[in-house]
């Protein structure tokens, strides 16, 4: 008789028999629990050594600056303590009492570079980094304001945004701190005026996508007021590509506070920058006095590229035509 005509009570008999054998294997493999965003996220962007290599820079520029009076080995700016014996001493001299050692030398003020590159790292990063908030903030309300309403409305904002940037960001920058003045506050401004229009226009191609989505409608008809549907719904799936651009923003606020204060029409000499610590230094290039200009610089380079390179993989990892 064939295997396969055997009675139903055949094969019931012979469980008890087969199930050991399967236990006795071993126990059966269970599937990894599912990659949450978050998880995602981290993989990517720590698979990218110059995305961790532009971390750590910037980590280490945030660090500096926000323990610069701490770590700092001198208060460049107390003039009661400096003395005009060292001014422009080459990286490694000692001070004239023989007590302090300037590793990166110092500038025309007597001023130990290595201080005030830390000090000035400070002011620049809360310059930039304010100053992008607050374009971001401004930029986002007005670009989704656009998309959503759309009509006169989107074309009137649309406009002015476009009339924005087709002026260059140094020269409406350095119209308004004549009108303005100097000052922290003043660049602080400027840099906000020169910079929200990139953020309209991003959060307005964004939210124009998200406008024409079915949970845009569901709002809508479940009469939920336009300013809960533009921050609370719509705003939260624009992020992405405006956390890039403030990115990047970011080296580019840097870079164009610097330039001002290179100027000398950005910060004051009481809240120095880096900008106008590598313009302290500019008349002396030619005299052999390098490092006063050259390692604020250094500085201010290793900032930008730090920033750039995270923004850069920023943008590969939160586009949506690279997810799997």
């Amino acid at each position: 008789m064939n295997d396969t005509t055997l009675p139903a009570s055949t094969h019931v008999a012979q469980l008890p028999e087969v199930v050991p054998a399967i236990v006795a294997e071993g126990p059966v493999a269970k599937l990894p629990p599912p990659e949450t965003p978050w998880q995602r996220f981290r993989r990517e962007f720590l698979a990218n050594k110059l995305a961790v290599f532009g971390l750590v820079l910037l980590a280490l520029a945030v660090f500096v600056a926000v323990f610069a009076p701490w770590i700092s080995p001198q208060d460049p700016y107390d003039i009661g303590k400096l003395d005009i014996f060292d001014s422009k001493l080459p990286p490694g001299s000692r001070d004239a009492a023989d007590t302090m050692t300037y590793w990166l030398g110092t500038d025309g003020q007597a001023r130990d570079l290595l201080s005030a590159i830390f000090y000035g790292l400070r002011t620049s990063l809360m310059v930039g980094g304010i100053s992008v908030a607050a374009a971001l903030a401004i930029g986002s309300v007005v670009g989704l304001a656009a998309a959503y309403f759309g009509g006169w409305i989107d074309a009137l904002l649309m406009r002015i945004v476009d009339i924005q940037l087709s002026f260059p960001a140094i020269l409406v920058a350095l119209i308004l701190l004549a009108i303005l003045g100097k000052g922290v506050d003043k660049v602080i401004i400027a840099l906000v005026i020169v910079q929200w229009a990139y953020f309209a226009r991003a959060a307005r191609g964004a939210a124009l996508v998200e406008r024409a989505k079915e949970y845009v409608e569901a709002a809508q008809c479940m009469s939920l007021g336009w300013p809960r549907v533009l921050l609370r719904h719509m705003l939260p799936n624009c992020m992405p590509p405006l956390i890039v651009i403030a990115t990047i923003d970011l080296a580019h606020a840097i870079a164009l506070e610097s330039t001002l204060s290179f100027l000398g029409v950005g910060v004051p000499v009481t809240e120095p920058s880096l900008g106008m610590l590598i313009a302290n230094g500019f008349e002396f290039l030619l005299s052999g006095n390098y490092w006063i200009s050259f390692f604020p610089g250094i500085a201010l380079a290793l900032s930008i590229v730090g920033i750039n390179l995270v923004g850069d993989h920023l943008r590969d990892i939160l586009n949506p035509h690279n997810s799997k």
